[in-house]
């Protein structure tokens, strides 16, 4: 049911292997197909950010850290997340990639930190794929209680129970990879009605709730010098930036756009609509629930929120939202992670499973089912944390740790590649360069300040939710296991992504905008306007 692509080596400046001309629908018989524009590329990114997911759980568990300053570090966590963006574009205006910062990264700075980045990328998404499945069943389990469905015959029904959760989230995760596979047109189209239905709930509840509310409105709310320490600041930003994540999916999909650059401006518009978003949500959440009610409730915040503004059946429309966002976002995460393996294994870092594409759909069909499989895997193991709150805080940390650090990657390679600007078009390098290094600066001290923090806020290990050497573990195990991987690829796979050997030729369809330059024998050793 699947062929095989062919190895061509690393991608060189302004090439994408297998493509056909510019806008077709197929593009050879071993490239996937160029099937979305930027529209459906915007709903990708906004499915993967899951704002209502990240508003109906993330709110809560950021008030319990920043307190009563929720709208202040969403907008402060935007700005050096808006640099790495600044990045991503410029490095994908050059070099559309399904591997996108895998490459990237390996080429301006070295193959093992391009290794490293491409492999937590993929590691931290199939740790949300499973977080998230356990989220989508407690949201249709609270739904089936306000249905009236409170227990089945000699089980009483739990939100809060991660075993009934991740079961039920198992079946949802499994129907999003069938969708997956059938290609990005149709998922993109299934994810546009689930988003139009979300946001209108989240806006018209967030909206009534402005004016609702009984909690006295602050500008100290937009004020970050007010958050209570420099630990809360740190912890909050990576909650924050991690709310933001999956803005960069759509650059894992340039080989399948009709226009690379519109993989640029869908990541750009979905970054700012989450802004948006989380602000507005943000205020109307501290609006009507104070501060003590806003941290308690966790994983059913949305729920909550909802229930102190409307009487039943309207206050079930916000549960609906969440579970249709979380099961959007299974499906969002396992197409960018799917393109991901599929260029690792293209470049031989991986094995050439990742590499099959469907016959009919030509998506990577065997590396969905695979990454479906492993976080079906890993959602049985963190069965070792018996609550969905406590498996949401835990996971959110680390994740947003090792996410800090990719981005940071990435925007050090922008800023390496195209550090030329600064001396040939100011406007440009202040985009390219600027920018992204400003991101990185901020992101890599909050991410380590937060990691020293969990190392010595105990002195123990326990595998607990809240304790800072477990919360530690995860992020150092996901590092470690690209360090193992890198070397197996590097010495036992020999892969040519690590031994510099010749690029594939340019294909001049991709972008006409860059300058062509010699195809050097290392790929590290690149350079591009």
């Amino acid at each position: 049911m699947a062929t095989t692509v062919k190895d061509r080596g690393p991608v060189p400046d302004g090439g994408n292997p297998g493509n056909g001309s510019k806008g077709s629908n197929s593009n050879g018989p071993d490239a996937m197909r160029r099937s979305v524009g930027v529209g459906a590329v915007v709903v990708i990114a906004a499915s993967s950010t899951a704002a209502t997911t990240s508003i109906g759980i993330g709110l809560g568990l950021m008030a319990g850290v920043v307190g009563l300053h929720l709208p202040a570090i969403m907008l402060l966590a935007f700005l050096p997340v808006l640099g790495i963006a600044a990045g991503y574009g410029r490095l994908n205006r050059v070099e559309p990639d399904a591997g996108s910062s895998y490459r990237w990264v390996g080429k301006a700075l070295h193959p093992w930190l391009g290794f490293l980045t491409g492999w937590v990328n993929i590691v931290t998404t199939v740790v949300f794929m499973a977080y998230t499945t356990t989220v989508t069943g407690s949201a249709i389990i609270q739904l089936a209680g306000k249905a009236g469905l409170r227990s089945l015959p000699g089980v009483a029904l739990d939100p809060d129970s991660s075993l009934q959760c991740t079961l039920i989230g198992m079946l949802v995760l499994l129907t999003a990879t069938v969708v997956a596979v059938r290609g990005l047109d149709l998922a993109a189209r299934l994810q546009k009605y689930l988003l139009v239905f979300e946001y209108a709930v989240l806006l018209a509840f967030c909206g009534y709730g402005l004016f609702a509310g009984d909690q006295p409105f602050s500008l100290s709310w937009y004020d970050p010098f007010e958050i209570p320490s420099a630990a809360a600041l740190a912890q909050g930003m990576v909650l924050a930036v991690f709310c933001y994540w999956g803005f960069e999916s759509v650059f894992s999909v340039g080989e399948e756009v009709h226009d690379p650059k519109d993989a640029t401006r869908g990541g750009f518009l979905s970054l700012l609509l989450m802004l948006g978003l989380f602000l507005f949500a943000g205020t109307a959440f501290q609006r009507v629930l104070p501060i003590g009610e806003l941290a308690d409730n966790g994983a059913t915040g949305l729920a909550y929120f909802a229930e102190k503004l409307a009487d039943q059946p309207l206050a079930a429309l916000p549960l609906v939202a969440l579970t249709f966002s979380a099961a959007a976002s299974l499906q969002a995460a396992v197409i960018p992670t799917a393109r991901g393996t599929y260029a690792m294994g293209r470049d031989g870092t991986l094995g050439r499973v990742w590499t099959r594409l469907h016959p009919r759909y030509r998506t990577p069909a065997t590396g969905t089912w695979l990454i479906t499989g492993i976080s079906l895997a890993l959602a049985g193991l963190s069965l070792v944390i018996p609550t969905v709150t406590e498996l949401i805080s835990a996971t959110v940390n680390a994740i947003g740790i090792v996410v800090a650090l990719y981005y940071a990657l990435v925007a050090i390679a922008s800023a390496v590649r195209f550090r030329h600007l600064l001396r040939e078009d100011l406007a440009e390098g202040l985009r390219a360069v600027v920018a992204p290094l400003l991101g990185a600066i901020v992101l890599l001290l909050v991410g380590g300040y937060l990691a020293w923090t969990f190392y010595d806020g105990t002195d123990h290990f326990e595998l607990a939710a809240d304790n800072g050497w477990f919360e530690l573990t995860v992020p150092v195990l996901m590092i470690g296991s690209g360090l193992l991987a890198a070397a197996w690829s590097r010495w036992v796979r020999r892969s040519p992504y690590f031994t510099g050997t010749p690029d594939r030729a340019p294909d001049p369809t991709s972008d006409p905008s860059p300058t062509p330059t010699p195809t050097p024998t290392n790929p590290v050793a690149a350079t591009d306007n």
